[in-house]
């Protein structure tokens, strides 16, 4: 294991955004259309920019995949480039090549992407992918960008040189409206949906799922797993281990079906601070009452009536049990959870919009 000290050296080592010369506060052209480059579909567009540009009448505003290796229908007066995480080597061509007329270059991060290569629970082929698709790249890229923006405020702080802008969450409302409701059902359903960086938190929920299928026979578990933290589940009863699944069929999934609690701890870490809550919009499409831990993504108990927790196994054992046990308390807390995400639209205000507009 790496001390944490040395970790956090090697991040600052590893290449970083910076701005082009002569980057301004302003674009270099009038903004005509909008291209976000990236690998679509992902969450990250819909839940940072669909509300935000998909239903603008000003201004067309196009997915383009960066494994599309043939751009030449691509229009770039006056377009602005919104490059989300990652650029392949025919998207940073095309730029270069259109540099004299696109309006500008963005790079959007949602993650400590140094962190997650230099951390510990990302698999050695996620990190190789995260080098040479996100951060390889930015020697090329870095001489065409105009603007970095991130999704929190803290996450922002890990760049101070390049004076980020803070883009939150604004998920349209196809994105969280509640699934139908489950049918009476005798059983509880509690889930944990992680994706591949989150193998401390298996660990963390593992005794406490055990507990509590023991002590409550009405309740099942489902959660998403990669290799690695899959075997932690396996041989449970009333445990279901699913391999993740594209984006696409996670939508479609979840438009169908239901959870009555759904789980979201973070276990304290560089990578965690910077996460935004994004979670709780897939909590509210579900229709679950979500159970998240107190940290800078979700903040703490000041948040009324949505179950937010200290990172303490006993703590979130007795609370899922008192979620399981009553109804109420579990509507209470999905409601709290919508009311949450249906704010964050207000963040694609018209006056918001054009100031990114402008970068």
């Amino acid at each position: 294991m790496v001390p944490s000290s040395w970790r956090n050296y090697l991040t600052k080592l590893l290449p970083q955004p910076s701005l082009r010369k002569g980057a301004g506060n302003a674009s270099r052209k009038p903004v005509r259309r909008i291209y976000l480059f990236g690998r679509h579909p992902n969450p990250t567009a819909d839940y940072y920019f669909e509300g935000r540009f998909a239903d603008s009448p000003q201004l067309p505003y196009a997915l383009v995949d960066i494994r599309d290796c043939d751009l030449s229908t691509l229009n770039p007066d006056g377009a602005l480039i919104i490059i989300c995480r990652y650029a392949s080597t025919s998207v940073l061509k095309w730029m270069e090549t259109n540099r004299a007329s696109i309006a500008g270059v963005v790079l959007f991060l949602d993650d400590n992407i140094p962190a997650i290569i230099t951390g510990e629970d990302a698999a050695l082929s996620y990190r190789l992918f995260l080098y040479y698709r996100a951060l390889y790249p930015l020697k090329r890229l870095n001489a065409l960008l105009d603007a970095v923006w991130v999704s929190t405020p803290t996450l922002g702080n890990t760049m101070t040189h390049v004076a980020p802008v803070v883009v939150p969450p604004a998920p349209p409302a196809r994105l969280w409206e509640v699934s139908a409701p489950r049918e009476d059902a005798d059983d509880v359903c509690i889930a944990y949906h992680a994706t591949g960086v989150h193998y401390s938190e298996h660990l963390f929920l593992h005794p406490i799922i055990e507990t509590i299928l023991a002590r409550r026979p009405q309740a099942r578990f489902e959660v998403f797993a990669g290799k690695d933290a899959a075997k932690i589940w396996r041989n449970m009863d009333r445990v279901i281990v699913r391999s993740p699944v594209s984006w696409s069929e996670y939508l479609d999934e979840s438009s169908r079906c239901s959870i009555d609690i759904m789980l979201v701890p973070l276990t304290p870490s560089l990578v965690n601070d910077c996460r935004s809550p994004t979670k709780r919009i897939d909590v509210a499409r579900f229709g679950a009452a979500g159970v998240f831990s107190i940290s800078k993504a979700y903040g703490g108990q000041e948040n009324a009536h949505e179950i937010l927790l200290p990172y303490e196994a006993s703590v979130w054992t007795e609370s899922i049990i008192e979620l399981i046990d009553d109804t109420d308390l579990r509507a209470k807390a999905a409601a709290a959870t919508r009311a949450k995400v249906a704010a964050m639209q207000s963040a694609a205000s018209a006056c918001e919009i054009k100031r990114l507009l402008e970068l």
